[in-house]
């Protein structure tokens, strides 16, 4: 069956950044493989939410003996540093939504949804977004929670099967179990088709916010 994007819906596109495409401090295994998938993507949406880690050098997480799944990992993603820069090639819409994540030294944030001084979920339904479709990296880890946090905020949650990268097979099967009973729905990309809809704009031609009636 295919879906039809509408002016309800968004791409969230999680931590596609150079660290944890091949070859970064924490690279995953095909993680530049989601890059074409994704820029087929982003012309079907009207709204979009890029995510990023954004650490400081000091950060709660980093470890000179990482032990990966307890939450400690080698330094990744460190503001102003080529690592924390997104992978080569990926398309990025000049009024997509950037969300920078863990910039406090003492909190780790998985999810978009987390961050402390800005409410994603809120900033959505202010602009009546009811359905999210999520890609990038990493499935069982940043990808899992975003979905998660986005079914307990009450949106309609599609994964993106094709568009997204696990860093280890196990963690990546546990990060599905969880989604599927989250109530996440898997998809792949060709099963997504444009409708043409998109959200009212708004700004006017003059550049002054258009105020449009709820609904």
């Amino acid at each position: 069956m295919t879906v039809l994007t509408g002016a309800r819906d968004a791409l969230i596109v999680v931590d596609v950044q150079r660290d944890f495409c091949p070859g970064g401090s924490l690279g995953v295994p095909g993680g530049d493989e989601i890059i074409p998938v994704i820029n087929r993507l982003v012309p079907m949406f009207g709204r979009w939410v890029y995510t990023r880690d954004w650490h400081p050098p000091n950060h709660v997480s980093f470890s000179a003996e990482p032990e990966y799944r307890d939450g400690s990992w080698p330094p990744h993603a460190v503001q102003g540093t080529p690592g924390a820069e997104w992978c080569e090639g990926l398309d990025m819409p000049m009024n997509a939504i950037l969300v920078s994540k863990a910039d406090d030294p003492n909190r780790e944030e998985y999810s978009g949804f987390q961050v402390a001084r800005f409410d994603l979920a809120d900033f959505l339904r202010r602009r009546r977004v009811e359905r999210l479709f999520v890609a990038g990296l990493t499935t069982d880890y940043c990808v899992r929670q975003t979905v998660l946090d986005a079914r307990a905020a009450g949106f309609t949650v599609y994964l993106l099967e094709d568009a997204v990268r696990g860093v280890a097979s196990d963690t990546t099967a546990q990060a599905l179990v969880d989604m599927d009973a989250a109530g996440a729905q898997r998809i792949r990309s060709e099963r997504i088709a444009d409708s043409g809809e998109r959200p009212a704009p708004a700004y006017d031609e003059d550049g002054d916010p258009i105020d449009h009636p709820h609904g």
